[in-house]
């Protein structure tokens, strides 16, 4: 509770009493009890700002009994004309003070720190993204955790938290999110993002559905929309077009830990959903606001609380800004927080960042992506330079395995970048996928290079390019990394990352399906130039 200057749970408000020389009744209502018996909230004095409390074992002050205060979610309430994360309605205040007095002077300002809390589901959609509002001229660092969450700098407006829920089990999958928007939302932040791929990268688990069902409960949305857009991507009548192919029509029908096989995002978004889903077509987007609004109020007293919405243009997608604006979640893929940026970044921009810190030291690409483009960039790579490509079903029967590479690169890092790779060609992922499984395989891919990576850090390399979202997401945890600062969207597609200190580290950080032949050497360039800027 913000109350003179303290921050205190609920639970401990008792105890706290003597602290102050007046006495002062509060009568505190969960919210959520709240919420249950009254139509609307009522123009309220105050509240009692609890951002991360545990449920609370003690019975909530009230004049009368009204159960157990749990505080697992924090709602929204709108007091006066501002919607506010809070825990609890306090209802009346009195007492020997002044009331003016203690409204004025010791309620403790209430202040949103951010103004979007992305959850991205994997970390290289997650750095697309930061890298896209930096563009924007939006502060928005990248972080690990919600815990991380804690060193953040002031002028930070927005920040992505990368996390590996792509392939998570639905029900870990939930839990992070959960822990995660829970994290972002006791930083004051206004709206939460979940980000996942322009492609709808999912499967019939999940973890899209999953993991949107979970956030709308916390965040009490009585609605979400659903727009994987990017460029060349568009939606109409609910089916996702690749340029003029269909999604099921593309590679990503052979991907080998998401197949993507049906169009349809209703269907694929049903089949992993308990919650109605349906569509906002784009002849009602096109159609304007007021148009999208009743039809979505029709459409949610038929149950549904998931749309598809239908983007085939940009001014589709900025129509689909300013329904989402007021709303605590919204979802999709790269392009549509910048629109929701846009809604309140105006005249204070930062200086977009295309170098970043110096990281001198030896360099390394790791790559575990098996994608068309990834399988052709390092071939590319492997031109000039020595790649190590790992064969999983040797090493699943090698536990040296990650010896024999540190001790295969160590003469050789000192001449110029090294690559290792479990990247391979289709029927390659095929024989590995039949002996260990699809997520056996994908799980000692990272666990090799992982490893791989952090014992090249302790042989003096500071420059990484590491191609491949889950494998990103492994590398930055084995090297420690829990926040980086984040370069504006270029050529590297949004990748290149600093981690600083008194051992700075450079890295970019590339999904499967994105650059060029020579993005490798582009990449290793870029922090090159770095090095000769200090």
């Amino acid at each position: 509770m913000a109350l003179c200057g303290l921050s205190l749970p609920l639970c401990s408000l008792k105890k706290a009493m003597p602290l102050f020389r007046f006495t002062v009744f509060l009568i505190a209502v969960p919210a959520t009890i709240w919420a249950q018996t009254h139509a609307s909230v009522p123009t309220i004095d105050c509240v009692a700002i609890v951002p991360v409390v545990p449920k609370c074992e003690e019975t909530a002050i009230t004049p009368t009994a009204v159960g157990k205060a749990n505080f697992s979610t924090i709602p929204k309430v709108m007091i006066h004309g501002k919607f506010l994360s809070i825990n609890c309605v306090i209802l009346g205040v009195s007492g020997m003070a002044c009331r003016k007095s203690l409204l004025r002077h010791k309620i403790r300002e209430i202040k949103t720190m951010l103004e979007l809390g992305v959850i991205a589901d994997d970390l290289t959609g997650g750095m697309m993204v930061a890298s896209l509002l930096e563009r924007e001229g939006v502060r928005c660092p990248l972080v690990t955790s919600g815990d991380a969450l804690n060193t953040l700098d002031d002028d930070a407006q927005a920040v992505v938290v990368g996390r590996k829920l792509l392939i998570q089990p639905p029900d870990d999958a939930r839990a992070d999110a959960k822990r995660t928007a829970e994290a972002l939302l006791a930083k004051g932040t206004k709206q939460i993002y979940y980000k996942y791929s322009a492609l709808f990268s999912s499967t019939a688990r999940g973890n899209i559905g999953p993991v949107a069902e979970t956030l709308m409960d916390l965040t009490q949305a009585d609605h979400v929309f659903f727009c994987p857009i990017w460029k060349n991507t568009t939606i109409y009548q609910g089916r996702l077009f690749l340029g003029s192919i269909m999604l099921h029509e593309s590679p990503r029908r052979n991907d080998p830990v998401t197949p993507m096989t049906n169009s349809n995002l209703v269907e694929v978004l049903q089949k992993q959903s308990q919650v109605k889903v349906g569509l906002l077509p784009y002849q009602i987007v096109a159609s304007g606001t007021d148009a999208c609004e009743n039809y979505i109020s029709e459409q949610k007293t038929l149950g549904v609380k998931f749309f598809i919405v239908d983007v085939i243009d940009e001014s589709n997608l900025e129509q689909l800004a300013t329904l989402s604006k007021d709303l605590p979640l919204s979802t999709g893929a790269d392009l549509l927080p910048v629109m929701l940026a846009r809604n309140w970044q105006r005249d204070k921009k930062s200086q977009p960042k295309t170098l970043l810190p110096p990281a001198p030291g030896y360099e390394a690409v790791i790559s575990g992506s098996c994608t068309g483009k990834s399988v052709r960039q390092l071939a590319h790579f492997e031109q000039t330079h020595p790649v190590f490509r790992i064969d999983l079903l040797e090493a699943a029967q090698d536990a040296n395995m990650v010896d024999h590479i540190v001790e295969w690169a160590k003469d050789r890092l000192e001449k110029g970048p090294v690559g290792v790779g479990t990247s391979t060609d289709p029927e390659g992922v095929k024989r590995a996928q039949a002996e260990l499984g699809r997520e056996g395989a994908a799980t000692l891919a990272d666990k090799l290079l992982s490893s791989v990576a952090q014992h090249f850090y302790q042989h003096g390399v500071r420059k990484f390019v590491v191609m491949g979202g889950e494998t990103s997401g492994a590398v930055m945890a084995s090297l420690g990394i829990e926040q980086v600062s984040v370069a504006t969207f270029d050529v590297l597609n949004g990748g290149y990352c600093h981690s600083s200190g008194s051992d700075p580290l450079s890295l970019v950080l590339k999904a499967g399906g994105v650059g060029e032949d020579n993005f490798i050497h582009t990449a290793l360039e870029q922090m090159r130039k770095a090095d000769k800027n200090q």
